[in-house]
């Protein structure tokens, strides 16, 4: 990142659909792919959040379509809508997620529950995959991204369900980058720390986005900064961009180095009282 009149070229030309795109880390995400001259498709199921979102970011810019990512027919209808406006699909950012009721003792937990985030959470991200891959491999280029979470990588970060299907979304990305690296296409996801969003906010059961974070910053490893959802999705426009050309198969940890460390061990702990200099 050089300038400011460079950035604003690095997804120039470029058409990326965006599942959930209507809140939270997906409209920041489409905002900055907009600002960085892509044209993005909004898929969601909140059509009022998503027609503002388009407003906000001007017709000639953005549309909106109404998506339940776990209906195959709306995605497909979704990918072929992208390439019937803007005439191809380079970028798929399967972000759409929810998490179930935190209930930590797996008695507790529902059959219902569990399947509902693993469908949403792990048979759409197929899905969405599935579709990319229909339009990106006869076009022999493209690049697929999904939402994941530093879930992905620990235990007792969140729900069984929720973990579980973190997991299995790292597991489709390097299956999936594997399969399409003979074509081109690039496949990665994005593992963020928790930060201010409605899933957050519903699965701590704190609205106050203030207060929320200073929750999670009280547990964070990095100090001193708020992860926001604009650091994710600067994230995501790193991986979509030329930027990351031989960058595939990863999953790219936005979590202040939360998810390497061993909270058993006090090693590097400073005494309050010492002075750092």
């Amino acid at each position: 990142m050089n300038s400011s009149s460079e950035l604003l070229t690095w997804l120039e030309g470029k058409v990326a659909l965006i599942t959930g795109g209507s809140s939270g880390i997906g409209e920041c995400t489409a905002r900055i792919f907009v600002q960085h001259g892509a044209k993005v498709v909004i898929a969601d199921i909140q059509d009022e959040l998503g027609h503002t979102v388009v407003e906000a970011l001007g017709k000639s810019n953005a549309i909106y379509v109404h998506c339940d990512v776990t209906n195959e027919d709306h995605i497909k209808d979704a990918v072929d809508k992208a390439v019937s406006a803007y005439g191809k699909l380079d970028i798929m950012f399967n972000n759409a997620g929810i998490s179930d009721p935190n209930k930590p003792r797996i008695l507790d937990n529902l059959k219902s529950d569990f399947e509902r985030v693993m469908a949403i959470n792990v048979t759409a991200v197929f899905l969405g995959m599935k579709h990319a891959a229909r339009v990106m491999v006869p076009a022999r280029s493209g690049c697929i991204l999904s939402t994941s979470s530093l879930s992905s990588n620990i235990g007792g970060a969140a729900s069984h369900a929720y973990c579980a299907s973190k997991h299995a979304v790292l597991g489709l990305t390097k299956n999936l980058a594997v399969e399409l690296g003979q074509f081109g296409i690039r496949v990665n996801c994005l593992s963020p720390y928790a930060m201010a969003t409605p899933l957050a906010r519903s699965f701590v059961g704190i609205q106050d986005d203030e207060i929320l974070e200073g929750v999670m910053n009280s547990l964070a490893n990095l100090k001193g900064v708020t992860l926001k959802t604009e650091d994710v999705a600067n994230a995501a426009l790193y991986l979509a961009s030329d930027e990351a050309k031989y960058v595939s198969g990863q999953n790219l940890f936005v979590d202040g180095g939360f998810g390497i460390v061993n909270s058993a061990f006090k090693l590097f702990q400073y005494p309050e009282d010492e002075p750092l200099a």
